[in-house]
């Protein structure tokens, strides 16, 4: 089974991403409190490389870049920042003008330029000419699987914290809206729902989303949020 890509939406002039019928899922456990503190997940990446995929969307996984030739190298960064009521993860709503994926929730992220030194230095990058966020406030703590989106670009997701001092000073051609979702909400998988779609007639994809107040987090997004959900269990069971 497959992501939807936009291309393949647009030939259904009805399709619309927070409409479409859900399929039933496993149920999974939530996450213990312990496994969404910051201080675990800094033990998660220094003890455990990888874990489980999502098994919807495994075959769109890769272990590196070199796996997926014909695919654009990407880094995006999944920001996380300490609050009162504990970690929330940084969203952005691309432009509307944007070729690719215009009007979807994203994370902060674009593709891996020849001058960046690496994926996280890419992420880091991207981070700071899309939100206006600097560098020195951006501690990358670990990588999660690279992920093959229906645009073919192969999406490695940098996982670090946002620290107190940071300015917001989003992108206007490449960014629309900025905002935060707890990360107990975004891990929750009760509220992680998979969405079918007939794209031509005959053929079905399907697609991940989270639904947070108005936003809908749907596609590539979804994806890696529900593997980082996959990632932070796996820890949990192994350090607990």
């Amino acid at each position: 089974m497959s992501e939807i890509s936009p291309t393949e939406a647009k030939r259904s002039i009805w399709f619309n991403p927070e409409t479409q019928p859900v399929i039933a899922l496993d149920a999974l456990p939530r996450l213990a409190a312990e496994a969404l503190q910051e201080d675990f997940i800094r033990e998660a990446f220094k003890t455990l490389a990888s874990g489980q995929v999502d098994p919807y969307f495994q075959d769109q996984f890769v272990d590196s870049f070199t796996t997926a030739p014909t695919a654009i190298p990407a880094a995006v960064y999944l920001g996380l920042l300490q609050r009162k009521e504990g970690l929330s993860m940084l969203f952005t709503r691309r432009s509307a003008q944007l070729l690719h994926h215009a009007g979807q929730i994203s994370f902060p992220g674009g593709r891996i330029d020849p001058e960046d030194s690496s994926v996280q230095a890419a992420a880091l990058r991207e981070t700071h000419e899309e939100v206006g966020i600097e560098p020195d406030y951006l501690e990358p703590l670990g990588q999660q699987p690279i992920f093959l989106s229906s645009t073919r670009f192969a999406m490695c997701p940098v996982v670090g914290m946002i620290h107190p001092g940071y300015r917001i000073v989003p992108s206007p051609a490449e960014v629309s809206e900025v905002f935060e979702v707890p990360l107990s909400t975004l891990l929750d998988p009760r509220l992680h729902t998979l969405h079918q779609v007939k794209v031509d007639g005959v053929n079905y994809r399907q697609y991940f989303a989270i639904r947070w107040q108005q936003h809908f987090i749907w596609g590539a997004t979804a994806v890696i949020v529900r593997n980082f959900y996959h990632y932070l269990h796996a820890a949990y069971q192994r350090l607990a």
